[in-house]
């Protein structure tokens, strides 16, 4: 059995993105990107959407780090409707049946499987009740008036446990929280 994690970056009030804010919105800093590094090289497959695979498969060749050559030969499904093959050597196309194939993956032997930003794909496996454990990098920055894509909109209520917490130092106030889903909270949401 593989359990599924889901990880995301949000601003403090739940936006996945801004309208004019640069990746991570701005605050990837030196802890951060050692978090990355180490938690990058932790076994694991990949499930990423088509949005998040054709960003990151658009950076520039001075974006392409070993981090980036790493990522790409990772094992992992891109999920898309429309794209019909991968440049990524390490991805697999899944056209359709998202969550059927994703509750067949987590019950077949194998590392971990993880989420790479796809923020369609981490609600529809939240929805499905999927996700053992959700990740947040909370950046210390509300968006109001430029928030794009409203992290938690469209999702049924939901109980966790906090896990670990952390602090990046660095760029500022930088927080990591691991979520965990608990069984006596679900009761209560359900």
């Amino acid at each position: 059995m593989s359990d599924l994690v889901c990880e995301l970056i949000v601003s403090l009030d739940g936006f996945a993105k801004g309208q004019r804010s640069p990746g991570y919105f701005g605050y990837f800093g030196p802890d951060f990107e050692n978090w990355v590094k180490t938690n990058s090289a932790l076994p694991h497959r990949t499930l990423i959407g088509r949005k998040t695979y054709e960003i990151m498969n658009g950076l520039p060749a001075e974006a392409r780090d070993e981090g980036w050559e790493t990522m790409t030969k990772t094992q992992g499904w891109l999920f898309s409707k429309t794209l019909t093959k991968s440049d990524w050597p390490g991805l697999k196309i899944v056209s359709d049946g998202l969550v059927d194939f994703v509750r067949e993956l987590k019950h077949s032997d194998g590392s971990e499987l993880r989420t790479l930003g796809s923020l369609s794909l981490v609600r529809q496996l939240l929805i499905a009740g999927l996700v053992d454990r959700l990740k947040l990098v909370v950046c210390p920055l509300i968006l109001p008036q430029t928030g794009a894509e409203p992290t938690f909109n469209a999702l049924p209520d939901m109980g966790f446990d906090l896990g670990v917490f952390r602090i990046f130092p660095r760029k500022g106030i930088f927080r990591f929280f691991q979520i965990e889903r608990s069984a006596i909270l679900r009761k209560y949401t359900s």
